[in-house]
């Protein structure tokens, strides 16, 4: 929880020091150097679901390596992933995924994620899945428990180190990139895709890692200073009394000053 609830004044302030600025950023413009591009490369809605997960997963390091290798991935499943992980034999198949490797995401990674899809997906879309996990109250930290609980679970002898690919806010971690993916398929454009109806945007959880959760310190959105799930949960709750109805778009705001090499202040200050 937040130290201090704003009064009505500091709200109105941070909403009109805010709003431009997630404005500015939520562009198509934005699109095209953001990871959200892959999954905006592909019209079937089941490629830009498929696709968004395995972008939104490996979105880290350095933006232009990781668009080249996303960009790779695309190629290895010949720009249909929907088709590729359905038809995914190991015995004709895994020898292409050799030498993949982004960060610490490799090919035994990516072969055991794509059977993992495949086994998931065989008789429900992932948002059934996800949607199988939500409760009434908390309904993201229990969709992701859910969700990557699932997917870890749906090929006997996944190796461990898939946890770290796959958060789980029972562990304490933010899950930075399962809710940025939520995001993106949850809200409507410009930028993020809307193909879930599963969920509302008011009830999605704030991307956080150690950039977003910088420019939230500054200002005054945020006091705890670990990046964890406490810290997502303190953080959408202050964005959620800037907009209820979409706490998520100030992501843009967070993200996209940083990206660009701003650094956000406290208004007033």
């Amino acid at each position: 929880m937040r130290e201090e609830r704003p009064d009505d004044t500091d709200i109105q302030c941070l909403r009109a020091y805010l709003d431009p600025i997630a404005a500015r950023f939520e562009h198509p413009r934005f699109i095209e150097d953001d990871p959200i591009s892959i999954p905006h490369a592909f019209e079937d809605p089941e490629d830009q679901v498929l696709m968004g997960l395995f972008a939104a997963l490996l979105a880290w390091g350095r933006r232009d390596i990781m668009l080249r290798k996303l960009a790779e991935l695309c190629a290895l499943f010949n720009y249909q992933p929907a088709s590729f992980i359905r038809d995914y034999d190991e015995a004709v198949h895994r020898r292409s995924l050799e030498g993949f490797k982004h960060r610490t995401f490799n090919a035994s990674d990516l072969h055991g994620l794509i059977m993992a899809l495949q086994a998931v997906t065989r008789y429900q879309s992932l948002e059934r899945l996800f949607q199988q996990g939500l409760r009434a109250t908390d309904p993201v930290q229990h969709g992701i428990e859910h969700f990557s609980t699932a997917l870890l679970a749906a090929v006997p002898g996944q190796p461990t180190r898939m946890r770290k690919h796959l958060a789980r806010p029972s562990t304490g971690s933010a899950c930075k990139r399962l809710n940025m993916y939520l995001r993106w398929m949850v809200r409507p454009g410009p930028v993020d895709l809307a193909c879930w109806t599963c969920l509302d945007p008011a009830d999605l959880m704030l991307p956080l890692d150690v950039h977003s959760g910088t420019q939230a310190r500054a200002v005054g959105l945020l006091s705890r200073k670990a990046n964890d799930w406490r810290a997502v949960e303190e953080l959408t709750a202050a964005c959620r009394e800037l907009d209820p109805a979409d706490p998520c778009r100030y992501d843009f705001a967070f993200f996209g000053a940083g990206s660009a090499g701003e650094t956000l202040t406290r208004p007033g200050s």
